[in-house]
């Protein structure tokens, strides 16, 4: 009767627990999330309560912790000392993009700026060749920012630059992330360490894990910029990494990128996201140039920073491409590695297709990652019946590439990838150009990757085999966990 009655007991107790979990659920998880995210999380709480709810205390917040976000303050400052805010004029960007440039800045607090020179780099060991050789030359400042930075034989010529540099008395000082970096075990990542560190480089791994304790965070929050700042005067700013462009994989998988390398008032403010970064994994300054007015030289290329991650409030890169892809009126070039749109992106882009504009997406027909491929897979069929063009790059090149023109005028370029994860767990860095030349280049590039690519036939892609359906739609479902 006893053990019985403990049964019993137990049963209660388990119930009332599941059912308070749920309750709970409905109160704290749908706050201020969207409902796609809720629905998912909701979904889980309420099938497995207790596996569940723990899954969403460790999983469930997409910002940095409370520490970390209350720097923000501090970061906005160091951010705006690069240049003050000035009076926007229609003669820097044309009437068609201000508000695009005005909500640019509201959210990042970078005005727009200038590139007096700029090269785009397609080549990438070439890429790589040259940031060496720029570093080579550094005078006073090398500031490096990558999501994977590693010690092989592509890169060595940048470590080699990187020990010059210190040797000579210039300040360098380099992030990595530590998950991307360390975590996934890449080849000579603690052999590319000591010899920084050696030299006298200041080297730091930004968002280390912590899973206890007043500074845990959700383990997935990611630094996925990929930022080099010399002596104030040069920068780059891509989708490339610091490896070689087979990633030290085994299969005959290689990445295509695109940098660009700019030189004009645009770099302190590279330099400030830079700053702004160190100082949130180190608590310390950067002492950069005196606070001075930005001088938007007529002839020079427009253009704008916008960092975006979770250390902000707003989602800053999704806002921006979503109020670009509505101001399209002729045609919209996507090249994204990774396309996993939120709802309102995805409206966005089903919209200017069905108001005639020409949209166009290039992805790849190989897969890097296996979940994020099928889950972008899911979207091509709605997109298809809107009128977009998909193009599929033909294997084993995977284009790596995160880039997006708008009617031949303005173009992103960065670090962002169109997907679900860039726009609310990784810190990314975009590039802005509100230059029709600029601009005409991304395309060419896009058009490059059009030309040996397939494009997905809409009759032949809704006829694919049920089982590749099911797989879609259930990678689809993990994206919504954010």
């Amino acid at each position: 009767m006893n053990f019985v009655g403990d049964l019993l007991s137990l049963t209660t107790i388990g119930l009332t627990l599941n059912w308070s979990l749920r309750l709970l659920a409905l109160f704290v998880i749908p706050r201020n999330r969207a409902p796609s995210s809720a629905m998912a999380w909701l979904m889980i709480v309420f099938l497995v309560p207790i596996p569940g709810f723990i899954l969403f205390l460790l999983f469930g917040s997409t910002k940095l912790p409370q520490e970390r976000r209350d720097l923000q303050a501090r970061v906005k400052q160091i951010l705006i000392a690069i240049g003050t805010r000035h009076v926007l004029r229609h003669d820097h960007v044309t009437r068609k993009y201000e508000r695009t440039a005005r909500l640019a800045e509201e959210l990042a607090h970078l005005p727009l700026s200038n590139i007096t020179n700029y090269e785009l780099h397609t080549d990438y060991d070439a890429t790589l060749a040259r940031i060496a050789d720029d570093i080579r030359k550094a005078q006073k400042s090398v500031y490096i920012e990558y999501y994977i930075f590693v010690l092989d034989k592509t890169t060595e010529p940048i470590i080699a630059a990187l020990e010059g540099a210190k040797q000579r008395g210039v300040d360098v000082k380099v992030i990595y992330d530590t998950a991307a970096t360390v975590v996934q075990g890449y080849r000579y990542v603690r052999p590319m360490l000591r010899r920084l560190k050696k030299a006298g480089v200041e080297v730091v791994g930004s968002l280390p894990v912590h899973l206890f304790g007043t500074g845990y965070m959700r383990p997935d929050l990611r630094n996925h910029r990929k930022i080099v700042a010399i002596d104030g005067v040069i920068g780059y700013i891509g989708s490339q990494n610091i490896i070689d462009k087979r990633y030290h994989r085994r299969d005959a998988l290689y990445y295509e990128e695109v940098v660009v390398r700019i030189e004009g008032d645009v770099v302190p403010q590279l330099e400030a996201v830079f700053g702004a970064d160190w100082y949130a994994e180190t608590k310390n300054d950067i002492a950069f140039p005196a606070k001075r007015r930005l001088t938007l030289r007529g002839g020079t290329v427009q253009t704008q920073l916008l960092p975006s991650g979770p250390g902000y409030e707003d989602e800053n890169n999704l806002k921006v491409f979503n109020e670009l892809i509505y101001t399209a009126e002729k045609s919209i070039t996507i090249v994204s590695p990774y396309f996993i749109p939120d709802v309102s992106m995805m409206i966005a882009i089903v919209t200017a297709a069905k108001r005639g504009v020409k949209v166009r997406i290039v992805n790849s027909q190989i897969i890097d990652q296996l979940l994020t491929a099928h889950a972008q897979r899911s979207y091509y069929e709605e997109l298809l019946r809107a009128g977009v063009s998909i193009y599929l790059c033909n294997s084993p090149a995977f284009v790596h590439t995160k880039l997006m023109t708008i009617d031949g005028e303005v173009s992103i370029i960065g670090s962002s990838n169109m997907d679900i994860r860039s726009f609310e767990l990784d810190h990314e860095i975009t590039l802005i150009s509100y230059d029709s030349a600029f601009t005409c280049g991304l395309e060419a590039i896009a058009k490059g990757y059009i030309a040996r690519a397939t494009m997905v036939d809409k009759e032949k892609w809704l006829a694919r085999p049920r089982y590749l359906q099911l797989l879609d739609n259930i990678a689809r479902l993990t994206s919504s966990f954010q």
